[in-house]
């Protein structure tokens, strides 16, 4: 029974564990074009739904007041786009003189130039019990600016760059991050505010039922 209990709170660690074990033993089934369609799943209908979902669970005083962190957001771009890939730079420095293939110290640096992950940071953001609202939103505006310095970052640290297509990835990201987070946040909002008439008659009926809860997915 400890076990049991063990796995369902480490649900997340357990789930990610099967998932790069079943990538390893069968990766035909996620590659571009394959049967589970990553290029549409992952890239639109999973990030989607996780911000939709975080659009329901959140209250609006929450997002609203982490919009105000203002050293918090600056301290985790800073990190983000500046410290740690300069970071990685000195560390590829120290490999370079070692036998490991160039090319793939020119790919471990340009993975340091991403800006920060937009769904697996609100996740695992949610899942220790931190600010998820902070994550949210610095999840979307790191790649909003990602699409600008993240070529850049390129350009100083490999010396070469590539030119990259603004408009799609602007809307893609707003279309996946900002339109589901603005929907789930609406629902709640209409939701509370259809609960408002119930909660009054309950207060003067004590024998009423209890008013349903607002929509959206248990945390």
């Amino acid at each position: 029974m400890r076990l049991l209990e063990r796995m369902r709170k480490e649900w997340f660690m357990i789930g990610i564990v099967v998932v790069i074990a079943g990538a390893k033993l069968e990766p035909s089934v996620g590659v571009h074009g394959g049967p589970l369609k990553p290029e549409i799943t992952v890239s639109y209908i999973a990030v989607a739904t996780i911000f939709f979902n975080s659009g329901l669970s959140l209250k609006t005083e929450e997002l609203t007041s982490a919009l105000v962190h203002l050293k918090l957001h600056l301290f985790i771009q800073i990190f983000t786009l500046a410290f740690f890939p300069a970071t990685i730079w000195l560390f590829l420095q120290l490999l370079s003189i070692t036998s490991i293939n160039e090319w793939l110290l020119k790919g471990l640096q340009t993975v340091g130039c991403m800006p920060p992950p937009v769904s697996s940071a609100v996740i695992l953001t949610k899942a220790v019990g931190g600010n998820e609202a902070a994550a949210i939103f610095n999840s979307a505006f790191g790649s909003f600016l990602g699409i600008v310095i993240t070529p850049l970052l390129l350009l100083l640290f490999l010396g070469s760059s590539s030119s990259v297509p603004f408009t799609s990835i602007f809307s893609q990201l707003f279309m996946t991050v900002v339109v589901p987070l603005i929907i789930g946040q609406e629902l709640t909002i209409t939701g509370s505010v259809l609960e408002l008439p119930v909660r009054a008659q309950s207060c003067q009926d004590p024998a009423a039922p209890s008013p349903p809860s607002a929509p959206g997915f248990s945390g």
